[in-house]
């Protein structure tokens, strides 16, 4: 059924654009009027929505929308011309009702009389009620407070709850109230931006506190290994991704380390990367290793993931404690890189490479044994370091690419974080900006 459309008072003037205004067009250059349309959401470099206003006055004229109690229908709003010379369309609402119906995303400016009637729920003694109900029914539109003259001081405590400014309902005219119209907007517009820089830096220092919280502290005390990571979320988020690591040393003096990637990018596959991270080191200081750790941890995801296709990628390594030799066990995750003294890097042995943990129930990883030697270094990854593109064509870098990157960093001498963190720079360079996916990179070194 079609929603009758409240009264709206004619200001044939305003309205049709026949009529000139009393005044010509007053105001600096910094004082014109900007027809600023409905704010609309889009997505910066980090994955976040501000709010982004669109300048369009040489295609739309600036609507007023008055909100006063005049069933007589008397012109409170005298005719007005914006900076450009176009008529302000004026829209009139006799009450809240007929204002919310009204309020339609072309407005741009709400004149509200001080005067009219509070909403029957609002404590009767409070003489701005409707005002702070207008600021909660508008929270993105410029106010204009319309008050009684000598009554500054309410107009003054309008201002003061939220209002861009007041103005005295008997010395209205034309220039005057375009003016104040353009200015509320202008200011509308700097508060809603300072307030999103603001909450954009609240946000950052969050972001960078839940970052330190999220990823591990090494347990390596008594080792002699020594151990660098690096982690860079994908482009468009700012906190963790589904990419997670960790190192301990349990009491026989064995290694272990661990790095993954959950499926998805959003905070439930961050927070579920979290929680795999934390139950593999339990499990692991308990004891669990192979096939045992892992499929207890295939257990815990499928219990704590949000969707019955999230998978995750894993792979783990043991190292004995002398060092030389160690334990593989790859679900569905690329393969270590080892680099020696006078040998080119080269990965690990990925040909029992099990399934990748929620895949499959029951399903064993095997666990392989593979020779370090006297000295070594080990790099665990996730596939963000490999899947970015070379240039401006399809190709990817590839583990091979990867390969050949860590090889010629390793003879210019390059290690532990400056090391892996030329690594990432470089990938990145090769992408041509920043990558898309989550990248994590670990590495242990023994030197004797």
């Amino acid at each position: 059924m079609p929603v009758p459309i409240p009264r709206q008072r004619a200001i044939p003037a305003a309205e049709s654009g026949q009529a000139q205004a009393a005044s010509p067009r007053g105001g600096s250059a910094e004082e014109s009027a900007k027809d600023v349309s409905p704010a609309t959401r889009t997505p910066d470099a980090a994955g976040n929505t501000t709010d982004k206003v669109e300048n369009n006055t040489a295609h739309t004229n600036l609507t007023l929308l008055l909100i006063e109690d005049d069933p007589a229908g008397s012109p409170i709003v005298p005719d007005m011309l914006d900076q450009a010379g176009k008529p302000i369309r004026v829209r009139t609402a006799r009450n809240l009702t007929e204002a919310g119906r009204l309020l339609t995303d072309d407005v741009h400016c709400i004149l509200l009389d001080l005067a009219l009637p509070a909403p029957g729920h609002s404590d009767p003694a409070d003489e701005l009620a409707v005002l702070k109900h207008v600021l909660e029914l508008a929270p993105r539109h410029a106010v204009l407070a319309l008050t009684a003259s000598g009554d500054a001081e309410r107009g003054a405590e309008a201002v003061r709850v939220g209002a861009q400014d007041y103005l005295f309902r008997d010395e209205l005219d034309g220039r005057l109230l375009s003016r104040a119209i353009r200015y509320a907007v202008e200011r509308k517009r700097s508060e809603s931006a300072e307030r999103r820089l603001a909450e954009g830096r609240l946000r950052a220092q969050e972001n960078r506190r839940l970052e330190r919280g999220l990823l591990p502290t090494p347990l390596l005390e008594g080792s002699s290994l020594r151990f660098a990571a690096r982690y860079r979320p994908g482009r468009s988020r700012a906190l963790l991704g589904g990419d997670f690591y960790d190192v301990v040393r349990t009491p026989d003096g064995t290694v272990h380390a661990m790095i993954g990637d959950v499926c998805g990018h959003g905070p439930d596959e961050a927070a579920l990367g979290v929680e795999l991270r934390i139950a593999w080191r339990a499990l692991t200081l308990a004891g669990l290793c192979g096939d045992q750790l892992l499929g207890t941890l295939q257990q815990v995801l499928e219990h704590e993931r949000a969707d019955d296709e999230i998978f995750a990628t894993l792979c783990t390594v043991d190292i004995a404690p002398d060092g030389r030799r160690a334990g593989l066990c790859l679900a569905g995750h690329p393969s270590p890189l080892l680099a020696r003294p006078g040998k080119p890097a080269r990965l690990l042995p990925y040909d029992n490479n099990g399934p990748a943990l929620g895949l499959l129930p029951g399903a064993r990883w095997p666990r392989m044994q593979v020779e370090l030697g006297a000295e070594w270094s080990l790099m665990l990854y996730t596939d963000g370091l490999i899947e970015g593109h070379i240039g401006q064509g399809r190709e990817r870098l590839g583990q091979d690419g990867m390969t050949e990157m860590i090889r010629r960093q390793f003879a210019e001498g390059l290690r532990g974080e400056q090391l892996l963190r030329a690594a990432v720079n470089e990938v990145r360079d090769l992408n041509g900006g920043e990558l898309t996916d989550d990248v994590a990179v670990l590495l242990l070194d023994r030197v004797p």
